[in-house]
């Protein structure tokens, strides 16, 4: 319940911006950095006793608390990116109750994690993306250090026997740990900057601490050495930030045409190919994607056409689809080279309408195209 509470909130606050962004989207690559803050909300952890003398096993509270995230990545390509966040985040503790409700002690104190996470980010904008707003998602592992600061249960009835308290003071127990991502970044115009809002969230491995356990008529500061183990964690945070990638610059200006000659007219016909059984688009499709749109801003029109093909190797009903898909994503670059969508009409062909004849099963890559016609 909390995970779809969590991923409500997120899209409820993304909506306010989608509604005022109309800019180009541009292309971002290469490396990157980034800074977000935001809650973290701890699902109730479970906890036992490794004293012999009086076992239990309950489950400890938490309040929302704050956590940050820096991080430094690099993109790869096709979509794909690896990053490295750091982190730090805490809650504090709050009743302990049995795996039925029941309560059983009152906590105090703080846990404090910190550590570090290597992600696999995956951009999702060439498969959605709306006005301008590019999702991305991401898978990652890493080692997350706890720091107990001044923990304590407190209560008479923890376990059978008279265990009244239960004290860890400031130790620090690691664990693996590993992490989902989902979040949207709304670039700001061609400076590099992008605003950000994620959803994280992150498991921990259970973690044993060595605590000291005093029991009822005890003398004060007297205690029995004993450890608790805090069991598997799982954090649900939703964060704001802001990201930072070098080397964006905007499209260069066209060089101004010769005085006395006039400036040829626009083409109105555009040619993108791809790579056999491929819907990608490379970086020399982008450009002519980009060209297009740039000049269909120079003429009237009515429809933008794009129509896609591929070549006569596969079935006829798998290059049929082969061919929408390509037609989809060269509409979807066109949206965010500053096309309206409303104007664009798709179309896949198949293997039919062949641009070089040849008979099936031949991979001619003249014919692995998408063709777009400003009309």
């Amino acid at each position: 319940m909390k995970l779809r509470s969590a991923l409500l909130a997120a899209t409820v606050l993304a909506l306010p911006i989608a509604a005022h962004a109309q800019m180009t989207m541009p292309n971002l690559t290469g490396f990157y950095v980034g800074a977000e803050a935001g809650a973290n909300f701890l699902i109730p952890v479970g906890i036992a006793s490794e004293n012999g003398n009086s076992p239990f096993d309950s489950r400890i509270n938490t309040n929302p608390g704050a956590i940050g995230v820096g991080y430094v990545g690099y993109t790869l390509g096709n979509g794909l990116s690896l990053r490295l966040d750091g982190d730090v985040m805490g809650n504090q503790f709050g009743k302990v109750e049995t795996g039925s409700g029941a309560l059983i002690a009152h906590g105090s104190g703080w846990e404090q994690k910190q550590g570090a996470m290597l992600d696999v980010m995956f951009d999702l904008s060439p498969y959605m993306n709306f006005m301008g707003i590019a999702p991305y998602a991401g898978l990652g592992v890493g080692y997350q250090w706890s720091l107990y600061r001044n923990v304590n249960f407190a209560g008479t009835v923890l376990a059978p026997g008279n265990l009244a308290n239960v004290n860890v003071n400031n130790r620090t127990e690691g664990a693996f740990a590993y992490g989902v991502i989902l979040g949207a970044q709304y670039p700001i115009g061609y400076t590099g900057l992008a605003l950000t809002l994620e959803y994280r969230f992150m498991g921990v491995l259970a973690r044993t601490v060595p605590a000291t356990f005093t029991f009822a008529g005890e003398a004060p500061g007297a205690g029995a050495p004993g450890k608790i183990q805090f069991k598997q964690e799982f954090n649900n945070a939703v964060l704001v930030g802001v990201k930072y990638t070098f080397g964006v610059t905007p499209p260069p200006a066209p060089a101004p045409a010769p005085v006395a000659a006039p400036a040829p007219a626009p083409a109105r016909s555009y040619l993108v190919f791809f790579d056999w059984d491929k819907a990608t688009l490379t970086d020399r499709a982008r450009e002519i994607i980009r060209e297009a749109a740039e000049n269909s801003r120079r003429v009237q029109y009515t429809v933008i056409e794009v129509n896609g093909y591929t070549d006569t190797s596969g079935t006829a009903a798998y290059n049929l689809k082969l061919s929408v898909r390509r037609a989809e994503n060269v509409a979807a670059e066109l949206v965010r080279d500053g096309v309206p969508r409303n104007v664009i009409s798709i179309h896949g062909y198949g293997e039919t309408h062949l641009l070089v004849p040849t008979g099936p099963g031949v991979r001619e890559p003249q014919n692995r195209r998408v063709e777009i016609i400003i009309r």
